[in-house]
């Protein structure tokens, strides 16, 4: 898990450097300080997938080329069998895995998502990223923030958001949850 956000973190630098981008210009994009975009770089940091996705929309970069270190290439179609999907851990309980990282020029990104359990205490990070988003959850019960409001999701819920606004996720009853994500 570890060696897969320090390689993020590289290609994000491998990004600024390549675009001749300051600290400063990524750390605004992603909405962070520079210290925390720089321990971002250093994989000492969270790497969100709504941070990462604002940079791939910004400056035109497939998401998976920044997940994933590889550039979509069908454009046909792209088959994921169960379990294959190419996967990232963040270090704070969330794995992605995503489920059309081949198809070139796509108009969504859809990811599985396992949540892993976390304390009822707690901090609760608020995200926010461009776009919009759909949420089915698939196994476990998620706890799902959006501005002010709160909403359970049991199995074969689903909720379409404007992801501009803060959210977030968490699993319930101290079971790890696993939810179909698709950002448009």
């Amino acid at each position: 898990m570890e060696e897969a956000i320090k390689q993020i973190g590289e290609r994000l630098k491998g990004l600024r450097e390549s675009l001749d981008l300051s600290v400063q210009e990524m750390a605004e994009t992603c909405g962070v300080t520079e210290d925390k975009y720089l321990k971002m770089e250093a994989g000492e940091n969270d790497l969100s997938v709504s941070r990462l996705y604002k940079l791939s929309q910004k400056y035109g970069i497939a998401l998976d080329a920044l997940m994933f270190g590889e550039e979509p290439h069908m454009c046909s179609y792209f088959l994921t069998r169960r379990g294959k999907g190419m996967s990232v851990e963040r270090k704070f309980a969330y794995k992605y895995q995503s489920l059309a990282s081949g198809f070139s020029g796509r108009r969504a990104d859809p990811f599985l998502v396992t949540v892993e359990p976390k304390p009822e205490d707690a901090p609760v990070n608020m995200d926010i990223h461009p776009g919009q988003e759909f949420n089915m959850v698939w196994e476990g019960r998620m706890d799902l923030r959006i501005g002010d409001k709160k909403f359970v999701l049991e199995p074969g819920d689903c909720i379409y958001f404007d992801a501009n606004q803060p959210h977030c996720m968490r699993a319930l009853d101290n079971v790890t949850m696993r939810f179909l994500a698709i950002i448009f």
